[in-house]
């Protein structure tokens, strides 16, 4: 049984982060450049990636965006379908459902969405870090580039890095802003000179900069201390969930390979007369040493000691981008980029044992061999997700391009217009959500009434808000009591796009 200093010794990683040491200084972590079939998948899945990215504000749909949630203005397209503010209840079911997938998704595989799909990985590993090893080698030669005294040649490397790695960050700046104010507004501003258009010019500063703070100097801090996802692991995670995981059933104890030496030449047994200093000279107990000199088998109660698989190379540690050690255990550290599998997949290869040391497993399928994925605990979460996304369904299939809000005017009673009828007033709001404009018009929808309106028929334009008032007439012999329900129909073109209830006040009958 281990007593408590060894297991604080083993348990110490919990208590730190690989990137700072014991003063809260900063470590620079060299990666060491990987290779293997998972980082090729990775290289593919981001070039799909960074190309929807950076070719998603080009496409457009009827002469607008394909995407773009101007907060500013308030124009939100979203695969080409304008929502306005009145849908934000749809906003927030969507955040929802996204929410409960994201906890799912997690509760099943970890975080495999940070190693495969998020863009603060997908930059970093794909992009700056691929430059960064063209220009200054891997991980050893960028630790004596930094060592090194400030050559002609240090400066070139270390000034052409930062240089693209500025022209980067202004790439991924317009893109980004592209997604905001759109394409068209984004080239408006480049073209235009700063000073009129100082907010697009400065917003674009304000981006360029946090991107190359952010790649160029904050790195894996984000995914291991400012991202608030790695956090949630503790929570989300359990024994059952696929991880990035050391199966320390086979690789424990860990130890190197010996180097094969020549066997040494068989020495001959000592006489009888040397017996007495036997057990001093081979270190044997007196039982073996009489075996020895009477030829007879030695039985040996003491279990033999095997190593593992792991031979201590220490390589996963290497081309960790974070600076884990991933046989330690599960660690918020961890992005699952599979670049650990990849570096002990190729030693297991080169030392003739079976691959996946380090591999896709839970903890319950290292220890017992068991794979659950649907547990109580996701089917739970299925359920809820499946509630959600109809729900979503719902909303978005009932949803109309106009919405208009019709209301009595407050504190008025109805009038008298003569002997059989009688008028109230309304206030209406009328919301278009599509980027046309939009002629309206009011009916009464059973009849018996007509609407008069107060100006000229309302036109909208596109993605505003048209407000009005007009006046209701009906017969009072057509209504039932003080307080008379209808409904009043909103036609454009000919085309019915809403319907509103309210109310109609009449004579106490």
């Amino acid at each position: 049984m281990e007593n408590p200093e060894q297991i604080k010794d083993t348990e110490a990683y919990r208590d730190k982060i690989a990137t700072v040491d014991a003063e809260g200084k900063r470590i620079w972590i060299y990666p060491k450049k990987p290779k293997g079939r998972f980082y090729k998948y990775r290289t593919y899945v981001s070039w799909v990636l960074l190309i929807v990215l950076f070719g998603l504000p080009f496409i457009k749909v009827n002469g607008e965006p394909f995407f773009m949630l101007n907060i500013i203005d308030r124009v939100f397209i979203i695969f080409g379908v304008h929502f306005s503010p009145q849908d934000f209840y749809l906003f927030v079911f969507a955040m929802l459902t996204f929410l409960v997938f994201i906890i799912l998704f997690t509760v099943i595989y970890g975080r495999l969405f940070c190693g495969w799909v998020c863009p603060q990985t997908i930059f970093m590993e794909m992009v700056f870090r691929k430059i960064e090893y063209w220009i200054e080698g891997d991980a050893g030669a960028q630790r004596r580039l930094d060592k090194a005294p400030w050559t002609r040649d240090k400066i070139i490397k270390k000034t052409g890095k930062q240089l693209i790695f500025i022209l980067i960050s202004i790439l991924i700046a317009h893109t980004f802003l592209s997604y905001i104010v759109g394409l068209d507004r984004v080239t408006e501003i480049v073209t235009s000179p700063p000073s009129e258009n100082l907010g697009g010019f400065f917003s674009m500063i304000a981006f360029t900069g946090a991107f190359y703070f952010v790649f160029s100097r904050l790195r894996e801090q984000v995914c291991t201390t400012i991202c608030p996802y790695g956090r949630l692991q503790g929570v989300l995670t359990d024994n059952n969930t696929i991880l990035v995981s050391y199966d320390f059933i086979r690789g424990e104890p860990r130890g190197r390979i010996a180097k094969k030496r020549k066997k040494p030449a068989p020495k001959t047994a000592p006489s009888k007369q040397s017996n007495v200093t036997l057990e001093k000279m081979m270190g044997l107990p007196e039982t073996n040493a009489k075996a020895i000199i009477e030829n007879t088998p030695i039985v040996d109660e003491t279990p033999l000691k095997t190593l593992g698989d792991c031979i201590d190379c220490k390589l996963c540690v290497k081309v960790c981008p974070t600076g884990i050690d991933i046989r330690d255990g599960v660690q918020l550290e961890c992005v699952n980029c599979t670049a650990c599998m990849d570096a002990c997949d190729e030693v297991m290869e080169k030392v003739g044992r079976e691959k996946g040391l380090i591999r896709y497993d839970s903890l319950n399928g290292i220890e017992a061999g068991t794979k659950k994925i649907f547990t109580p605990r996701v089917k739970a979460y299925t359920v809820v997700l499946a509630i959600l996304l109809a729900a979503n369904v719902f909303f978005l299939t009932s949803r109309t391009d106009v919405e208009a809000v019709i209301l009595r005017t407050p504190g008025m009673l109805y009038q008298e217009v003569d002997e059989n009828h009688v008028s109230n007033l309304y206030n209406y709001e009328v919301f278009n959500k599509t980027p046309e404009d939009m002629p309206i018009r009011f009916e009464l929808k059973d009849g018996g009434g007509r609407i008069k309106l107060v100006g000229d028929a309302p036109t909208v334009k596109g993605n505003d808000m048209g407000k009005g008032a007009f006046f209701i007439e009906m017969e009072k012999e057509k209504l039932q009591s003080r307080k008379n329900k209808i409904k009043i129909q909103v036609f454009s073109d000919d085309k019915l796009v809403d319907e509103v209830k309210t109310s109609f006040f009449g004579p106490v009958k």
